[in-house]
């Protein structure tokens, strides 16, 4: 069963779009469909953060949110969830929400463009974490520049938001703020719902197609059929093929749909971590076992690219400039590949031939990592994992080693 309707949610808005283009960025249609533009354009490739948005998703019987860059998220990749801008935060009767009021106690704003991308970060972190310490704000803002106010006031905002009133009930609490909260539980109650259903989201339209399966079988079974087709996860890289480069893109086949590849598992002595796993849930599930990458989570892109981008994605990527690679290779992981039904699993280190090219066969295409949960001779061998940069966050490796 296929549908040809992108559902989702605009501040618990029902949106049902029909013949949209398959790589219209979720910025344009806010500000030009929507005419939302408090989401700026600044950098159009996800490193200054004024594009911010936060989108939410029933995930285990849970609510997950998260703060994304809006000018390289494809607009059907929101299929089935909740979207929330800096025009939602604003009360009925005009009030501000404690991340806005706190930028505005602290003189956190100048010249005002990037203000929007900053106070939806402190949304996100605000609905996420109930008493984050300087790291973790540092980490929530590491997507987000500023060239006016030197941070100081913005992190001090981040603090003071939690000290004001709460909001007034309209938009959903967070679970550490009031865990029976009926915003929020009605907002869950309709995300499942939206995500009850087995239909496979096919949009075909004159600049492209966007086939997004719901099961690993169908999405196999997709890829092969389709073996041009470009294979979509978190659009951290290929959004860029579209906002800088131009390219058009004939077929998109996207993995966040497909249950099977959302999930993180313990088999027989490995963590996998299958391949719409995001780069910020992967690391989560990765650190208890390997402490020694924690330098590499935390200087790993800004916090709205770990929420968006893939660990299989950057696997498969194959870039010179992907910096998990080296420190998984180093530490024995391995990748599961899938052609239709059959699958073959290799040392990561197999998997690429050289610049640029990979042991991938067409149609083939990454089903998950594994990571060993022995560690085995790293027992008795010291393990680090180095990052060396131009700049402390925010920047690719000059070189990586594990």
């Amino acid at each position: 069963m296929t549908t040809a309707e992108l559902h989702f949610l605009l501040d618990g808005r029902d949106i049902r779009l029909h013949q949209v283009s398959p790589t219209t960025t979720l910025l344009n249609w806010l500000r030009e469909d929507e005419g939302r533009t408090g989401t700026k354009e600044g950098c159009a490739e996800g490193d200054c953060g004024a594009c911010t948005v936060v989108v939410a998703e029933a995930r285990d019987g849970e609510l997950v949110w998260r703060s994304v860059n809006a000018c390289i998220q494809f607009l059907p990749t929101l299929h089935g969830k909740a979207l929330f801008t800096v025009e939602s935060l604003r009360a009925a009767k005009g009030g501000l929400h404690p991340a806005q009021a706190a930028m505005v106690s602290c003189h956190g704003s100048q010249c005002g463009f990037c203000t929007p991308g900053f106070v939806m970060s402190l949304f996100g972190l605000y609905q996420t974490e109930a008493a984050p310490d300087g790291d973790a704000v540092a980490d929530a803002l590491s997507g987000n520049l500023c060239r006016c106010t030197g941070y100081r006031p913005i992190v001090d905002a981040a603090q003071e938001m939690y000290r004001l009133p709460a909001p007034d009930g309209e938009l959903p609490a967070p679970q550490w703020q009031n865990a029976t909260d009926p915003a929020a539980q009605a907002l869950l109650d309709r995300l499942v719902r939206m995500n009850a259903d087995d239909a496979t989201l096919d949009i075909v339209h004159a600049e492209g197609r966007f086939t997004a399966p719901r099961g690993l079988d169908e999405l196999a079974s997709c890829v092969a059929t389709h073996p041009d087709a470009t294979i979509l996860a978190g659009s951290t890289d290929i959004g860029l093929w579209v906002t800088k480069q131009f390219r058009a893109l004939p077929h998109l086949i996207y993995l966040g749909q497909a249950r099977e590849l959302n999930r993180i598992s313990e088999t027989d002595g490995w963590l996998e971590i299958a391949a719409a796993v995001t780069l910020e849930d992967a690391f989560e599930a990765i650190l208890p076992h390997y402490p020694e990458l924690t330098e590499l989570w935390r200087r790993f892109a800004s916090r709205p690219i770990r929420n968006a981008g893939t660990l299989c994605g950057n696997i498969a990527n194959g870039s010179p400039i992907g910096d998990s690679m080296p420190a998984l290779i180093a530490i024995g992981a391995e990748v599961v590949l899938r052609h239709g039904d059959r699958t073959r699993a290799l040392p990561l280190e197999a998997l690429y031939l050289g610049y640029q090219k990979k042991d991938l066969a067409q149609g083939e295409f990454v089903q998950c990592v594994r990571i060993p949960l022995a560690r085995g001779p790293l027992d008795e061998h010291l393990f680090r994992a180095w990052k060396i940069s131009k700049r402390q966050d925010q920047d690719i490796s000059a070189v990586f080693a594990g």
